[in-house]
């Protein structure tokens, strides 16, 4: 019975998602041609991530008293398996291709949501063993763009 009452909650926190008119934070995730806006509640980004507590804690509010946050980075389909996750505590990998899991660990990482990064590795080496020669490359590739990127704002470079 228990089991069951825990899940109306959760699902009724991921419907707060399709609430129209009680939002009061704006994300907008994708490119600039393709841009989907999530309605979302600071009182639960704020207490499920360190990193919208922070961004909600420097952004001014418009004139409808709503904040905004881009996420270009961030792919629709990764932003909308986290933003349930945050809602709800829900997430389902399966079916998902190992280079979109291991970005969305990334994604999870950069958000401070250390709990879903460590499910998210731990459901890598479990499940996705045979891709992990190709995770430990997507990792390299990563790493390799940060530390290129960083080298080339400081005016250093280095070829490897």
């Amino acid at each position: 019975m228990t089991t069951k009452i825990i899940e109306k909650l959760l699902n009724d926190y991921i419907e707060l998602l399709n609430d129209e008119e009680d939002f009061n934070v704006i994300i907008n995730v994708g490119k600039i041609l393709c841009v989907k806006t999530f309605k979302t509640h600071s009182i639960i980004l704020r207490y499920r991530s360190l990193y919208f507590r922070n961004e909600l804690a420097n952004i001014n509010k418009d004139k409808n008293n709503i904040k905004t946050i881009n996420l270009n980075h961030v792919s629709i389909q990764q932003f909308d398996i986290i933003i349930k996750y945050i809602y709800g505590g829900v997430i389902l990998l399966d079916n998902l291709d190992v280079s979109f899991i291991f970005e969305l660990m990334f994604i999870a990482c950069e958000l401070f949501l250390e709990v879903l990064a460590k499910y998210i590795e731990a459901y890598l080496i479990e499940t996705k063993l045979i891709g992990s020669v190709y995770i430990l490359l997507m990792f390299i590739k990563k790493v390799s763009k940060v530390i290129s990127f960083k080298n080339y704002k400081s005016g250093a470079m280095i070829l490897w």
